[in-house]
């Protein structure tokens, strides 16, 4: 949890710091640029949570080799695709630009923005690798070091650059680019602590094409649930941004404050798919269910003290990031929606985490595609006269849909002893 909640922490700086400008402009660049490094960064989340399943099952097998030559082969796939993000980052940007549709000057600057910010994808890459290892190996404070540290010196860069030297947005994309490889050579750093003793490198860690291609293969359905769910939070900035600047740094500051609910919250999902992981690998019933019902306690009691945090210091908080009077209004105006997310989303978080621990990502790839095409699409539409009240009512219909096919999912499994079966 403390890991998690330093990313959006980094976001609340972020925010804060652009927030206080004379402008909201400044603030929805930066919201539509890194809505954008989400969309094309997370497409490859699988480096982190398909790595943290399958080297969690291979630490409850105490297979060395196994741990090992998974975190190489990611790490090469990592920097390979990374390498390539910044070949085609260009037409990559303009696309994702266009299908924003911000306006004119939101553009210019987030496309400023995007193009330092692009340098930073070997980095992100290798950060997913080396976290999702550490977490599956059982090594949570590792990550915990890494971007503690990181995600600090990006905060006080963020301010330096902003506030002292005026680079506006710009400032913030350059920023995170020093953190984002400052956290990449601390984690491996960390990672070197954490191999088991007497295991030097050898040829046979790197493995043949084939072995790339069985991770891509195991990984491609958390790849498509990734993509689905971050075009849906891609869209729900785009029509945000269709109803102007100050709505689009409202909900700015709002998805923020998701961010922060969501990023808390995984803390019990990632434990859960360390754990599960090992159950599964050990072969151990008792485990697992002994696993799930712990982090599903834990995870109901954050999700209601997120609740009354929001409930009782919202308005506070909104006030904290923007000092520009329209967009704090809009945002208070809004404010209700954050309070039903922690309820409506701590399910969906917590049954990644067993999802991914178990190896079942196929399950999870289906019912985001059913959540957010058969339900988050179509209650959009119908509440397209709502305007930015239809778009978060959308998204935590979304939520609720998450959490009953999943859950249903989950209690099929579970009563036909299908979590130790092979897929």
């Amino acid at each position: 949890m403390l890991t998690n909640l330093t990313v959006p922490l980094l976001g609340l700086v972020d925010t804060a710091v652009l927030g206080h400008l004379d402008s909201p402009e400044y603030l929805g660049a930066v919201a539509v640029g890194a809505n954008l490094f989400s969309i094309l960064y997370w497409t490859f989340g699988f480096m982190r949570m398909g790595t943290t399943g399958l080297a969690a099952q291979a630490w409850g097998k105490r297979d060395e080799f196994g741990q090992v030559a998974l975190l190489v082969r990611s790490l090469v796939l990592a920097v390979g695709i990374g390498l390539l993000l910044i070949l085609l980052h260009q037409p990559l940007i303009h696309l994702g630009l266009t299908l924003m549709n911000p306006s004119e000057r939101v553009t210019e600057l987030a496309a400023g923005y995007a193009a330092i910010r692009i340098w930073s994808a070997p980095a992100v890459l290798c950060q997913y690798t080396l976290v999702g290892w550490l977490i599956g190996t059982q090594f949570a404070r590792a990550p915990m070091i890494m971007l503690i540290v990181a995600n600090s010196l990006n905060i006080v860069l963020d301010v330096l650059f902003v506030t002292v030297f005026g680079w506006n947005s710009q400032g913030v994309a350059i920023a995170t680019v020093i953190a984002e490889y400052s956290a990449a050579a601390i984690g491996f750093r960390l990672v070197l602590l954490r191999l088991p003793a007497g295991r030097g490198f050898s040829r046979a860690l790197m493995g043949q094409l084939s072995d790339y291609v069985r991770i891509l293969q195991v990984n491609r359905y958390i790849m498509v649930r990734t993509i689905a769910l971050l075009l849906v939070l891609a869209f729900f900035t785009a029509q945000g941004a269709r109803q102007g600047d100050t709505i689009l740094a409202a909900n700015a500051v709002l998805i923020t404050f998701l961010l922060v609910i969501s990023n808390g919250l995984d803390g019990f999902a990632n434990a859960a798919e360390a754990l599960i992981g090992e159950a599964v690998g050990k072969g151990s019933r008792r485990r697992f269910r002994l696993v799930f019902r712990t982090a599903l306690r834990w995870s109901l009691y954050g999700s209601l003290i997120f609740t009354v945090a929001f409930v009782l210091g919202g308005r506070h908080l909104i006030s904290l990031l923007t000092g520009i009077d329209e967009v704090r209004t809009t945002a208070w105006q809004y404010l209700p929606w954050l309070w039903a997310l922690p309820l409506a989303a701590v399910w969906g978080f917590l049954l990644d985490g067993v999802f991914i621990g178990a190896t079942r990502t196929r399950d999870m790839q289906n019912t985001m595609l059913f959540s957010a095409l058969v339900v988050f699409l179509p209650v959009w539409w119908l509440t397209t006269d709502w305007d930015n009240h239809g778009l978060w009512f959308s998204l935590i219909c979304l939520m609720v849909a998450r959490a009953l096919t999943m859950g249903g999912l989950f209690l099929a499994h579970s009563r036909r002893d299908r979590w130790f079966t092979p897929q």
